[in-house]
């Protein structure tokens, strides 16, 4: 099975991928990794990518689908594999299809934008071990205070509300729209997120055809 997943930023989309990739056995594919791949190998693509990042540019997206199709050629997909990162735009899923690239579905995780910045925005980390808390769902014994070093927790810069309201205003202007295009296909499948992630990935197992236990 040849799977897109979509998701807002802090939706659990990166859980939901691994589950799947195990369940399936097949190969969660990202486009940072898949680049970087490139880049390291020297690949035809791969070699395009770093010019265009050594220049400042941004990677094309026939660059990045070129890549894309040479990673999807690799033995491990043969059963299928998971999109992760890409396409994040509807001309991007149009050169996608225009390229031959077979997608037999696309899945959404669902989470509200209000319950995802009270996920991402409540997450605190420790500056001495790295150890992570939620000052809801997973708060240290001690309000700024890691429980196992003893170093001060802070808010990451990316966990700020006003970088999370950003960022989900950037996926709802710009991915969103992939939903109406793969709706059309008759592709798309939603999975609402719930509070447990336990529960979440029943519902994710079953969206595929996995069973779950």
């Amino acid at each position: 099975m040849n799977l897109i997943l979509l998701g807002a930023p802090g939706a659990g989309k990166g859980t939901q991928a691994e589950v799947i990739s195990e369940a399936l056995s097949i190969p969660q594919i990202s486009t940072g990794n898949m680049l970087r791949e490139a880049v390291k190998n020297g690949t035809e693509y791969g070699l395009k990518a770093k010019a265009a990042m050594e220049s400042g540019a941004l990677v094309s997206d026939d660059i990045v689908i070129g890549i894309l199709k040479d990673r999807i050629a690799a033995d491990d997909c043969k059963n299928g594999f998971i999109l992760d990162g890409f396409p994040r735009t509807v001309p991007q899923a149009e050169a996608l299809d225009a390229m031959g690239v077979q997608i037999d579905k696309v899945l959404e995780i669902y989470v509200p934008d209000e319950t995802i910045k009270t996920r991402v925005s409540g997450r605190r980390v420790c500056e001495g071990c790295g150890a992570s808390y939620h000052i809801q769902y997973k708060p240290s014994k001690t309000e700024g205070v890691c429980d196992k070093c003893g170093g001060k927790t802070v808010i990451r810069k990316d966990d700020m509300p006003e970088t999370v309201l950003e960022r989900l205003a950037v996926y709802h202007k710009q991915t969103a729209p992939l939903k109406d295009y793969y709706e059309k296909q008759g592709k798309l499948d939603t999975v609402v997120g719930q509070e447990e992630v336990a529960d979440t990935v029943k519902l994710t197992l079953k969206a595929v055809g996995a069973a779950s236990e």
